[in-house]
Order: C-alpha cells, then structure tokens, then sequence
C-alpha cells in the first residue's frame, strides 16, 4: 500500500506551490482537482448527467462543462450543489484511490483543497496543511484570479477554517513568508520524513 501524505489549505494558501516543491523530489502528485476536471470531460457519462439535471446553459457550445454557468447554479441552491457533489464525490475518491495505489515514488501526495471539509481524511497516512494568514489568502487569490475581495471571501466562507484544519493537521508548512527558500527548506525536511516514515510502514 502506498505511504499517502494528505496536502490542503485553504484557497490561495499555495497547496500547488508546495506540491511541485515535492514534485521536484520526484514524489508522485496526485491532484483532487485535476481528476474533478477529467471526470467531466466531454465524452464522460458524468457530463451527460450535469446537462440533463442543469439544462443546455451548463453545456459550452464545444461540448464541454461551461464552468462559470455550473458555478451560479451551485452557488445560489444548496440543493443542485449537494446534488453535484453526491455525482462527483464518489467518483473522485474512486479515481484518486486509484491513482494514489499506482504511484512508484516511495510515497505520494495526494491533494486535496476540501480535503477536512469532504471527511477524506480517513485515505490518508498523514495531513499536511499549508497555512497562511485569511487577510494573505484574499490578498493572493484577488490578484491571482483577477477576482473581487467578496468573491474570495464566499468562498473561505464554504470552506473549513483555519482552526479546522490546523486541528487535523500532522504537519503544517508556514507558508505566510513571502520568501519561498523558507518553504523548500520545510518541503526538504518533510520529504526526508516521510520517505523515512513509508519505509518504516513498508517494512
């Protein structure tokens, strides 16, 4: 069984930073958010599914999920977004299982920004959070995203809060410096860790 390392943080924390920091050492990633975009790629069943429940608006005109129309849907019923995530979450775990037993590096990560929130902690060995300051996380995710203050905040509301995660958390990263050195230098010792830790799991 592969030795799995749970990643998350909140938005803008720098989880994908951190997670090609590791990648660097050669560490299997596996992405919560990569496999929710393959599991409604045209020609997935999935997708058929989203059209029929939402109607042709959530449909682009290329046939792919028209993303900013399914984000309005969900954000204004609780409903039709417990609706989506009875579909997909199921089909996620499947899928990041999946990819997480085939990992060839002596352990993987497996990230996962609603990691805590979606109960998903149970598939991992150990949790690591990337932590970083709420006013920071607006601040980064605003000018990543071109987005507005009350946007991000929406959606800090829907998710866990610091204190959450920090609470389920093995490991934290300080990821509030702006100097990335301090990260690499936390990432290197943690990847000594763990290769250590799935070694003594192996054995």
């Amino acid at each position: 069984m592969t030795y799995i390392i749970g990643v998350t943080g909140g938005i803008g924390s720098g989880k994908s930073t951190v997670a090609d920091l590791f990648a660097e050492q050669d560490i299997t990633i596996v992405d919560a958010d990569v496999i929710a975009r393959e599991v409604v790629a045209v020609g997935e069943p999935v997708l058929d599914a989203i059209g029929a429940y939402f109607g042709p608006e959530v449909i682009a005109a290329d046939g792919s999920l028209n993303r900013a129309e399914l984000r309005q849907r969900i954000f204004a019923s609780p409903a039709h977004r417990h609706w989506l995530e009875a579909l997909l979450h199921p089909l996620i775990r499947e899928r990041m299982i999946a990819d997480c037993q085939q990992a060839r590096s002596a352990y993987c990560l497996l990230v996962v920004p609603l990691l805590v929130e979606n109960q998903l902690t149970d598939l991992c060995d150990r949790v690591l959070v990337v932590d970083v300051d709420p006013e920071l996380q607006i601040a980064r995710t605003v000018a990543r995203d071109n987005t507005r203050t009350e946007q991000v905040q929406a959606i800090m509301d829907t998710q866990a809060s610091r204190e959450e995660r920090l609470s389920a958390a093995d490991d934290v990263i300080d990821n509030n410096d702006q100097d990335l050195s301090q990260v690499k230098t936390a990432v290197l010792k943690l990847h000594l860790k763990y290769t250590q830790l799935s070694q003594a799991k192996g054995e």
